[in-house]
């Protein structure tokens, strides 16, 4: 029985489990939509060939953002708008106060890395402020995971035998939203 456009969701109870399972699907060559869980488990986005991050080299980027902002700020309301002799500095070069501004570059550089990170994080995952939940089931946020596999053209009866062999507790043939 070809089951057209519908995927299943197989429930797991272990993420040892879940994880054998995963690969077990890839060996098969079985497409994985989705993998839901309640806290991260290691080495899953490997386990299901997803490519690596670039987040770091975005976080890196917005810190050299938040240190030319801090050293631009710092130049122009220390040195050329409102020059003040504070402590015997001179006040006529940013090069010879550098010193007494590196904790507020650093502090810059750390807060603008910090915050464009939180926004590029929800804007990556569609996080939209009263954004309806896609969590498909609401045991995978307290003790439970969840494998959203593409069904269409298998066998759904096969694929749920060969799902429940790798260690799944329940199997849900739903029709594919998308």
């Amino acid at each position: 029985m070809s089951t057209g456009s519908h995927v299943i969701h197989a429930l797991y109870t272990d993420d040892d489990v879940l994880m054998n399972a995963v690969k077990e699907a890839k060996k098969k060559h079985l497409h994985i939509n989705e993998v839901y869980t309640p806290f991260p488990v290691h080495g899953l986005d490997k386990a299901m060939g997803l490519a690596p991050t670039k987040l770091a080299i975005t976080a890196f980027m917005y810190g050299c953002v938040g240190l030319t902002v801090a050293i631009t700020m710092m130049n122009f309301i220390m040195i050329e708008d409102w020059p003040q002799n504070i402590g015997g500095k001179p006040s006529f070069s940013y090069i010879e106060n550098m010193p007494a501004f590196v904790p507020i570059m650093f502090e810059l550089t750390v807060f603008f890395a910090a915050h464009l990170m939180v926004i590029t994080f929800y804007m990556r995952s569609r996080l939209w402020p009263f954004k309806k939940a896609e969590n498909p089931d609401v045991r995978t946020t307290d003790d439970h995971f969840l494998m959203e596999i593409d069904a269409s053209g298998h066998d759904a009866q096969e694929l749920a035998d060969f799902l429940v062999g790798t260690g799944a507790t329940e199997i849900n043939l739903v029709a594919n939203e998308e």
